[in-house]
């Protein structure tokens, strides 16, 4: 049976407003991107979807998957989840996404079943791990399409070299917050100018967060994340 990985989606109140001539008002969406359930496909994996807005119903589902992938989005995880107040631009919110997937990386980290966050499902790790956000960084909204990169990454010293690998030597950025304090996690790789942009929890069979969208450029951490799943090292090629 192949790996069954759960994948947190994206909410919008309303959806693209259509040419037809077709009485078509827009209304709320639920969607994720299909490049991160592709890139789960071409690693082996089974994909179901979290929507938001059913933090409980959404934790118990864990005990029905392999492993777990915390999306991004267009939204920011308000400070008040990390014991802040609002200093800082603050974007769209949604307490419901963000309280469901708080839930859901805690409960993963709890029992140690492979997660993977993807730039607000980092935060989001990193937060519900006892951490915090700067809640703006300048320069890290790039402006040219994000399946190109941004910056180099910068691994730091003594993480492991299948990490180090999986990462790649660079990464795309389209994050205006990012990680403050660590909480549990480690830092994995940083920007040229410091900004925290991956994390790792060693102590864990698999807990690993990028703050960039690799799902636009490679599939190297799906594949290690499906390998987790599978109770395989990180760095082992699937048979």
């Amino acid at each position: 049976m192949k790996p069954r990985v759960a994948v947190t989606c994206d909410r919008r109140d309303a959806g693209p407003v259509t040419a037809s001539l077709r009485v078509r008002p827009p209304r709320p969406e639920v969607f994720v991107s299909e490049h991160v359930v592709s890139r789960l496909r071409a690693a082996g994996a089974s994909v179901l979807l979290l929507p938001p807005g059913d933090a409980d119903g959404g934790t118990e589902l864990l005990d029905l998957v392999d492993a777990l992938v915390i999306t991004g989005g267009a939204f920011d995880i308000h400070p008040h989840h990390y014991g802040e107040a609002v200093t800082a631009r603050l974007d769209r919110v949604d307490e419901d996404r963000t309280t469901l997937e708080l839930r859901l990386a805690s409960a993963a980290l709890g029992r140690d079943l492979p997660v993977l966050g993807l730039c607000g499902g980092m935060q989001a790790m990193v937060v519900a791990a006892g951490g915090s956000l700067l809640q703006h960084v300048d320069g890290h909204e790039q402006d040219t399409d994000p399946a190109g990169p941004a910056h180099a990454l910068i691994v730091e010293p003594g993480v492991p070299t299948w990490l180090t690998t999986t990462l790649g030597p660079d990464s795309n950025s389209t994050h205006h917050q990012a990680v403050g304090r660590l909480g549990a996690f480690r830092v994995a790789a940083r920007a040229p100018d410091g900004v925290i942009e991956a994390v790792y929890d060693p102590a864990r069979r698999f807990a690993v967060g990028v703050q960039g969208h690799p799902e636009l450029r490679r599939g190297d951490l799906f594949e290690a994340l499906v390998s987790a799943s599978l109770g395989l090292s990180p760095g082992r090629a699937r048979g």
